[in-house]
């Protein structure tokens, strides 16, 4: 579960099954808000669903997320293909996880990569 401070994003239900994204507001204090009414837009559409709310996209549908929504997402009983729409944002600084958890998990190397990354690139 977590939010962005800065990002707005929308999300596009490209194909596959079911996605699944639960909703809640944040409060002041960055906490969950697991009482308050949750307004969103789902295909252009402003609705309001209760604290908590587990949406249902299919292929097609699409989901605008602003800044300090908690939403966390869950394939249904299929693979999902998504597609992102959003604000630039820096993931080492946008990003807020209830419960805290760093963004990127420690990784101990034992052996050489197959592929690198775009920053692991030798300098030219």
């Amino acid at each position: 579960m977590y939010f962005h401070w800065h990002k707005m994003e929308d999300i596009v239900h490209r194909g596959g099954g079911p996605l699944l994204i639960r909703v809640y507001n944040s409060l002041p204090g960055e906490e969950i808000d697991r009482v308050s009414p949750v307004a969103l837009h789902l295909d252009g559409q402003v609705v309001t669903v209760p604290a908590g709310t587990q949406i249902t996209l299919r292929p097609g549908d699409s989901i605008t997320i602003p800044p300090g929504l908690y939403h966390d997402f869950t394939a249904g009983d299929s693979s999902v293909l998504l597609g992102e729409v959003s604000q630039c944002n820096d993931d080492e600084t946008d990003n807020r996880f209830e419960p805290p958890v760093g963004r990127f998990p420690a990784v101990e190397e034992d052996e050489r990569p197959y592929r690198l990354l775009c920053f692991e690139y030798p300098n030219v």
